[in-house]
């Protein structure tokens, strides 16, 4: 990855080999996913009042650590208060964090990511373009993401990431390895933004 770098008219370009591209697409549609599971079509019908005035979102938490820590409880010593607060506010939420997520997605395709077999081993090079509102959703998109790697590999402490980074286990230090080049991936981005 070439780092993002503030050039004309104010906008943010940065260009990613294509299996880069591919990674953050992949990272952000499994985000998606995730939140698209946990937020879709409900299979009892709601209360038509409660649709109206958006009180129709869950009650109950998240049993999966990545769905919790991307959409916590507003309070956490006070279960029915939390429960309330998420009713109202968790489809929203999940909304932000899918509307983030596909923003990224989509400038990567605006910049020559493509999906087509022989791309995906292609040494061709995507060249995002992204203005302020677009910025902010890929640095939104980008936490969502490493908050989702962390929880995974249980990475809480700089401690911990040099623990797994240093993992005999290839396929855990590589996931190390990402979740690092995320940061790094984000960190130049804030920079280009200041």
């Amino acid at each position: 990855m070439k780092p993002f770098k503030r050039r004309r008219r104010g906008r943010i370009f940065a260009t990613f080999e294509a299996g880069e591209a591919h990674m953050l697409a992949n990272l952000c549609g499994q985000v998606v996913e995730l939140l698209r599971d946990r937020n879709g079509v409900s299979e009892s019908e709601p209360d038509p009042l409660f649709s109206q005035v958006g009180m129709s979102g869950p009650l109950m938490p998240p049993d999966d650590p990545v769905l919790l820590r991307l959409l916590p409880d507003a309070y956490r010593d006070d279960p029915e208060d939390a429960a309330e607060f998420r009713r109202y506010t968790e489809q929203s939420l999940s909304a932000a964090k899918v509307a983030n997520a596909e923003q990224l997605i989509g400038s990567l395709i605006d910049g020559g990511l493509s999906f087509e077999e022989e791309d995906l081993a292609s040494t061709r090079q995507v060249e995002v373009e992204l203005d302020g509102d677009t910025a902010q959703a890929w640095l939104r998109a980008l936490t969502d993401i490493r908050l989702s790697l962390a929880v995974r590999l249980g990475i809480e402490t700089e401690e911990d990431l040099m623990l797994i980074a240093s993992s005999e286990e290839e396929s855990i230090a590589a996931m190390a390895e990402i979740y690092d080049w995320l940061g790094y991936v984000q960190e130049s981005l804030l920079a280009s933004l200041g």
